[in-house]
């Protein structure tokens, strides 16, 4: 079997701007996918948008979570927490070396992802590659921003999954985020593909693949190294 390269860019946003509240990745949209990846004998590199260490939203580590697998796995690995404490800058890596880029969310996303400047080359340079780009949960916030050569947002006329406006006021942050991540993917012009909130969904549209919420990460895996192994 052919072992492929994926880039893990992870968010660096520690504290939801303007307050004490902590923010960050959501631990098991890295670890399900990191897992899934590896036990399938890929390797996975992990940097975040500043580099340095990893913040993971301190209620991703909470009692529900606890019972994902790859949460309690990661618990138990040295070496992933090790990776996550000390990453590279997204600024510093060459997608060319690698076969796959993949966006974890969190709520730090939404802060640090869209029009960033050294993300929105990463894609553009991976998709002119043929190379896939996935994104869970608010993770496709990163699509914010991102043009074709012609000047249209990337997203515009293509089926993409993200974090709903409902699921947004389900866990009691929509006057929190910035914006509200359905909605701002809507006004560019994707075609928003969804499940019931929480259920899990994986949306392929050519090579960017995006799942919709936590429950997702592990779907959007799979249709990763499917893209992969074609």
């Amino acid at each position: 079997m052919e072992k492929f390269v994926i880039l893990f860019i992870v968010t660096s946003q520690a504290l939801m701007p303007g307050t004490t509240t902590p923010t960050g990745v959501w631990l098991e949209e890295l670890t399900t996918p990191y897992y899934a990846f590896v036990d399938q004998g890929h390797e996975v590199e992990v940097v975040s948008v500043s580099g340095g260490e990893i913040p993971i939203d301190p209620r991703s580590l909470g009692e529900d979570s606890q019972k994902e697998e790859s949460v309690i796995r990661y618990n138990k690995d040295e070496g992933l927490q090790a990776l996550i404490k000390n990453t590279r800058a997204a600024k510093d890596v060459d997608i060319h070396k690698y076969d796959a880029v993949f966006f974890p969310g969190g709520h730090g996303t939404m802060w640090d992802y869209p029009d960033n400047p050294d993300l929105k080359p990463i894609i553009e340079t991976a998709l002119a590659l043929n190379k896939p780009v996935a994104a869970v949960c608010h993770g496709p916030a990163v699509l914010v921003g991102v043009e074709t050569a012609d000047g249209t947002p990337l997203v515009r006329g293509r089926k993409i999954s993200a974090f709903l406006d409902s699921e947004e006021e389900a866990v009691g942050l929509t006057n929190e985020v910035p914006f509200l991540l359905e909605t701002r993917l809507r006004e560019l012009g994707a075609e928003i593909v969804k499940a019931e909130d929480f259920q899990p969904i994986a949306t392929v549209d050519g090579l960017l693949v995006t799942g919709q919420n936590p429950a997702s990460a592990k779907p959007v895996a799979e249709e990763v190294i499917k893209l992969l192994e074609k």
